[in-house]
C-alpha cells in the first residue's frame, strides 16, 4: 500500500488523500463486467431503479486502509452491477442476508480483497499511476 510517510490525520470534511483516489481506475473498472456475472442471480445489470451505468466500483472496506468516515482507497474496488454491489450493502435481500462483505463473500465464495488486488494489478495504468504518487 503506498502512504506518505508524513501520515497525517484527515480534517473532517476534508477531500480524501491523493493517494487513495484512482479516478482512472474507478472508470477502466466500470467498463469491466460484474465480477458476479453468471451467477445466476437474476439481476446483472437489472436494477431499480435502472442507474447510467450497469458496472459501478465497489469498494472494499477490508481492503486494508479504510477508517472512521473514510473509504478505502480506490485500489481496493472491484466492479459490480447494481444489484450485487446494493446486495453487498444490504439494501435488496432479505434481512438474513444483510451482513455486509463478509457474508457477501460466503454467499458467493471468493476473497473480496483477492479480487481487487488482480484487478489492480491488472490495471493497464497501474505503473504510471504507482510512480507519479
Amino acid at each position: 500500500m503506498l502512504r506518505p510517510a508524513a501520515f497525517k490525520a484527515r480534517k473532517k470534511n476534508a477531500p480524501r488523500p491523493e493517494w487513495k483516489v484512482a479516478t482512472a481506475y474507478l472508470q477502466w473498472l466500470r467498463g469491466r463486467p460484474c465480477y458476479l456475472e453468471g451467477h445466476r442471480c437474476g439481476g446483472c445489470g437489472d436494477a431499480e431503479p435502472p442507474r447510467h451505468t450497469p458496472v459501478e466500483a465497489a469498494h472494499v472496506d477490508h481492503g486494508g486502509d479504510k477508517g472512521m468516515q473514510t473509504k478505502a482507497s480506490d485500489r481496493f474496488a472491484i466492479p459490480l452491477c447494481q444489484r450485487h454491489h446494493d446486495e453487498q450493502h444490504g439494501k435488496v435481500g432479505s434481512f438474513s442476508q444483510r451482513g455486509g462483505w463478509k457474508s457477501f463473500e460466503l454467499k458467493y465464495g471468493f476473497d473480496a480483497r483477492k479480487v481487487a488486488d488482480a484487478y489492480w494489478k491488472a490495471w493497464p495504468g497501474r505503473r504510471a499511476w504507482e510512480e507519479n504518487q
